[in-house]
């Protein structure tokens, strides 16, 4: 990575209309924050930037893979990346003012006399949403999954030890439970 400058767009010189920018990041791009849910990405930043006189309408389509561990057997996967985001960023008088009361996560406020828009870390947020919060395996084509199935099959007896385990601090409440 060269650095976050790339990651600026000079909005000023552009012609309005939609202008359209691609940026690939990978794990280079994540080492600063060092992510460890994940490794071996490769994310495609498709953005389609739609200039007007006071605001600038952004679209990124964020697509690509990484690879990760199953949260059910702790097999590795590779995962696709494929999402779609939008902001709005609106030219004002008082931006720092407005970005403080907004709560709208999709708006976004700059001055008048900005120049550039740095988009860096829009895109590593955008990149983080587009992971899935629980992977697993897949299933295969009988519909059954691909997990390791040793561990499996210990997941699943620890379930019925923990089923077999009473707590006997509990276990004349029950007969309160009617009246």
């Amino acid at each position: 990575m060269t650095g976050r400058r790339e990651f600026e767009i000079a909005f000023v010189g552009l012609k309005p209309g939609i202008t359209e920018f691609e940026y690939t990041v990978g794990d280079a791009f994540f080492d600063a924050e060092k992510s460890a849910e994940f490794s071996n990405c490769n994310a495609t930043i498709k953005l389609l930037l739609d200039k007007h006189a006071s605001f600038l309408q952004l679209k990124f389509e964020v697509g690509g893979k990484t690879k990760m561990i199953c949260n059910r057997c702790g097999n590795p996967l590779e995962v696709n990346l494929w999402d779609d985001f939008e902001v709005l960023v609106k030219m004002v008088e008082n931006p720092e003012e407005m970005n403080a009361s907004n709560d709208d996560p999709d708006v976004f406020f700059i001055s008048w006399n900005e120049a550039h828009l740095d988009i860096h870390d829009w895109i590593y947020e955008f990149v983080q949403l587009s992971i899935p919060s629980h992977p697993v395996c897949e299933t295969d084509e009988l519909g059954e999954s691909t997990c390791n199935k040793d561990v499996l099959a210990m997941l699943e007896n620890l379930k019925e030890t923990e089923v077999k385990k009473e707590n006997t601090i509990w276990k004349g409440l029950d007969k309160f439970r009617n009246n």
